[in-house]
Parts: C-alpha cells; sequence; structure tokens
C-alpha cells in the first residue's frame, strides 16, 4: 500500500502537516491539492489542534503546479465551482490558528505561494524561492503579486517576479520573507516549537489576534486602526479584573525565565 501524499504528525496542541511527493519534489498536482484542502478542512475543526507546522519530505517544499499534468488536463486555481475541492488558498485562509511554514527546499512559484499562505515563513540553510510566472506563462491567482511586493518592498518583489530568478535562504531573511534560517535538521524542531509557544497563549485571543491582523492587512491604516479599537472594545466586555491580574503574574513569571 502506498503511502498517503500528505502526512499529518499530532506534537501537543500541534500538527505537522508534511507534503509528501518527494520523488516529484512535492509538485502540487490535483490529487495532492485536494489532499491539502482536506486536512486543513479537517484540522480547521479538530478540537485539540490550535497550530499547524506545514513542510515537504525530501529536497522541496513544493515545486509548485505539477506541469506535466496541467500539460495534459489544464490548469485549474480551484476557484470556481467544478473545482473547490482543490483550492488551497481558500482552505488555508479559512484555518482560524496559526501555519507555520517550515520551508525545508524549493519553493518555487505556486510552491512560493502556498509558502505565503502561511502566517510565519521559517527556512532551512537549504531554501531556495523563485517566482517562474512570467518564464511559464501563468498569472499568479493565489496572492504572489501581491502579498510578495507588502513583505519584501516593490522592488524586490518586481526583481524577483520579472526575472525568475532564485534567492537564497539567507538572501530570503535578509530582506524579510522569512523570520530565521537554520540548519536542516534543527528547522522542523524550531517550527514545532515556535507553534508550541503559539498554542500557550490565550485560545480566545489566539484566534482573534490572527484574525485581527489578517482582516487589518487587507484595509488602508486608518480603517484597520479604528478596527482594532472596535474589536478591543467588544472583547474587552468579557474580561474581568481578576483574570487580567493572574494572565500578568503569568506574564511576568514566564519573563523572567526567559530572561534567565
Amino acid at each position: 500500500m502506498s503511502e498517503p501524499i500528505v502526512l499529518t504528525e499530532r506534537h501537543g496542541a500541534v500538527c505537522l502537516v508534511t507534503l509528501n511527493r518527494p520523488d516529484a519534489l512535492n509538485a502540487l498536482n490535483r490529487a495532492l491539492r485536494a489532499e491539502i484542502v482536506r486536512v486543513f478542512t479537517e484540522l480547521k475543526d479538530d478540537p485539540e489542534i490550535r497550530a499547524v507546522v506545514l513542510t515537504g519530505a525530501g529536497r522541496a517544499f513544493t515545486a509548485g503546479i505539477d506541469l506535466k499534468e496541467a500539460g495534459q488536463t489544464g490548469f485549474a486555481l480551484g476557484a470556481d465551482e467544478d473545482s473547490k475541492s482543490i483550492n488551497m488558498l481558500a482552505a488555508l485562509e479559512a484555518y482560524p490558528w496559526p501555519i507555520i511554514g517550515a520551508i525545508n527546499g524549493f519553493a518555487i512559484t505556486g510552491g512560493f505561494e502556498l509558502a505565503l499562505m502561511c502566517d510565519v515563513l521559517l527556512a532551512s540553510e537549504h531554501t531556495r524561492f523563485a517566482d517562474t510566472h512570467a518564464r511559464v506563462g501563468i498569472v499568479p491567482g493565489w496572492g504572489l503579486s501581491q502579498k510578495l511586493s507588502r513583505l519584501i518592498g516593490i522592488s524586490r518583489a518586481k526583481e524577483l517576479s520579472f526575472t525568475g530568478n532564485f534567492i537564497d535562504a539567507h538572501t530570503s531573511e535578509k530582506w524579510g520573507l522569512v523570520n530565521r534560517v537554520y540548519p536542516a535538521a534543527d528547522l522542523v524542531p524550531a517550527a514545532l516549537q515556535m507553534a508550541t509557544e503559539m498554542t500557550s497563549t490565550n485560545p480566545d485571543l489566539l484566534r482573534k489576534y490572527k484574525a485581527l491582523i489578517d482582516d487589518g492587512f487587507g484595509m488602508n491604516f486608518a480603517a484597520a486602526m479604528k478596527e482594532e479599537v472596535t474589536r478591543s472594545i467588544d472583547h474587552s466586555k468579557s474580561v474581568s479584573a481578576s483574570a487580567v491580574e493572574e494572565a500578568r503574574k503569568q506574564v511576568t513569571a514566564r519573563g523572567r525565565d526567559q530572561q534567565g
């Protein structure tokens, strides 16, 4: 019996999700995309999981759309009614908890876009990003043209997208695309540790905070500031003074521990 093309492994409140087509550099054929959608849809309603680490098996996070398959069946974003079962963007956007991308190797074009669907990116020393849409002849449809420029600046984004050149892990960190770079063996453990720290926060706040940041990112600054105030006032109605005092003690103790 063949191995699943997406592996899941539970680590407390964190689920490690691994794309598992290593011989094809985890190319995103329709079957893999459908399985990613299924896994994230199920995890969304899992009461025990409050964060996901997404990575790839082998030498790649994912090399992007399976062009061999696309050449035979055509290219589909998954945004229309007939192909919504493979709409990764919708599935990851609907996931309410943090997603940490542990980018272990190549993240090319559609794979680059999948990486940008994550909330935080960590990279191994072997990571290479590339946007080859302009060379392949496809217009991005999963957010790369808009997200990348907001992350690393419009000039750098244009450089990558117009040339199709690769960018290495350390340049990615320097440009602000990934938060940190790790030796390959340390990447997933570091991502799991970060995810575990996230799940140790107040669950209600974790969900609300992710939604607030994401929703505000799509607004202009003035509108986003007003939205923050509105949601802050609404949430404060459910917060008691005793709860704040207890939380303060825990935060103070944790801060002392982190300072040694």
